[in-house]
């Protein structure tokens, strides 16, 4: 038995997708940019993900941007608006929680002169919006968010924050990084005053190498990649066909069967959360059922460190995570765990389970059954 529950750091490719993906590889493999007819086939792929993915977010096609995953397109919204918008405003705006690739982002920010503010998150992991309204001025240029936390699957607001950001400032951009909330919740970019949102391809069962930046008509983005000025010159470089018609294919799946999809997943949350704690000294930092969003459980083991009790798991076949797997493998005290107030003592003792539309009720169940075998064992071993 295996039981796969490391799907926010990347989930399997629908089979069906795999094998649409492989025709075009081997068969309409023409390059977009050709005029002719094994180019055009090509660009209709193109075409026709763009369709699929601006029905999920009810915008326009041409509002679509293709590129090579979330981390890329949450650079380009980031970095990119804020050097086109850099002499009408200074300060960019985010939390204390956010991936990597906005906080990186941010960094680079600050080192070219632009102020960054870091606003602060509830004990459930969402931000505090009284901070948010306190921090927007004239002088805001960009306020970047994430819909869902990869780590403890806490759910922003975002219609609110929207609201509060154009209330206080109308040419303010309001970004999102909506990697782990895209094909989990529903999301409309005008009803929520949204003006960039980053999507990765790999987290909703589509291929890795391929994600997609919703990009507002009229908002200005300095590119970061320069060459032949493919995607009105905001996005250089040959189109990964194969790679788009996945991320494609995978967002109309998702969407789908979306809210049924959401609810069995937060049924097997529930009983993963029911079932781990039946277990002494085990405490979870996601917010319970509906507050939170349906796919990722946080437990924290007391007295035991995450790296051990994650490689005991493997060892049964049971896959997590303890913690974003987006930080390369090197150990590092999580900071969405420290700024939710964690004991000290639990941080280096947590572990991610994510789920996903195709995870089992089976799995749930193994993944439980083995947390409890293996725990006795290792609190053996405890540390004092």
């Amino acid at each position: 038995m295996q039981a796969y529950l490391d799907n926010s750091a990347t989930t399997m490719v629908r089979a069906g997708i795999a094998d649409g993906m492989a025709r075009i590889m081997t068969s309409n493999y023409g390059n977009p940019s050709s005029a002719h007819h094994m180019g055009v086939e090509a660009e209709k792929v193109l075409i026709d993900a763009r369709k699929i993915i601006s029905q999920t977010l009810s915008c326009g096609e041409n509002e679509i941007l293709f590129t090579s995953g979330g981390t890329e397109s949450d650079n380009l919204a980031i970095v990119g608006a804020a050097m086109a918008y850099r002499r009408e405003a200074k300060t960019v705006i985010t939390t204390q929680v956010e991936h990597p690739a906005v906080m990186e982002s941010m960094r680079y920010l600050a080192d070219q002169g632009f102020e960054v503010m870091y606003l602060p998150v509830n004990k459930d992991g969402a931000l505090k919006l009284e901070s948010l309204e306190n921090a927007v001025n004239e002088d805001t240029l960009l306020v970047s968010v994430m819909h869902v936390n990869n780590e403890i699957g806490a759910v922003n607001d975002l219609l609110a924050i929207g609201e509060i950001i154009k209330n206080k400032n109308p040419k303010a951009l309001f970004h999102v990084d909506d990697v782990q909330g895209y094909g989990k919740f529903r999301t409309n970019v005008n009803h929520d005053k949204i003006d960039l949102l980053s999507v990765s391809g790999h987290k909703i069962h589509g291929p890795k190498g391929v994600g997609f930046l919703y990009h507002r008509n009229g908002v200005r983005l300095r590119n970061l990649i320069f060459g032949g000025g493919q995607q009105g010159n905001l996005r250089s470089g040959t189109e990964n066909v194969p790679g788009i018609y996945g991320m494609g294919a995978a967002a109309e799946a998702a969407y789908k069967d979306l809210d049924t999809d959401a609810e069995r997943m937060y049924a097997l949350k529930t009983r993963l959360e029911e079932r781990l704690l039946e277990n002494e000294n085990v405490f979870l930092n996601e917010p319970r059922g509906h507050q939170g969003a349906p796919h990722i459980v946080s437990a924290s083991i007391e007295g035991v460190r995450a790296e051990v009790f994650l490689h005991a798991l493997e060892d049964k076949g049971v896959y997590v995570s303890s913690g974003s797997a987006c930080s390369s493998n090197r150990p590092h005290i999580s900071t969405v765990l420290t700024a939710i107030g964690l004991k000290k003592e639990l941080l280096d003792s947590t572990i991610r389970f994510s789920l996903s539309a195709l995870t089992t009720e089976e799995e749930i169940e193994y993944a439980a059954q083995c947390v409890s075998e293996i725990m006795p064992v290792l609190r053996k071993y405890r540390r004092s």
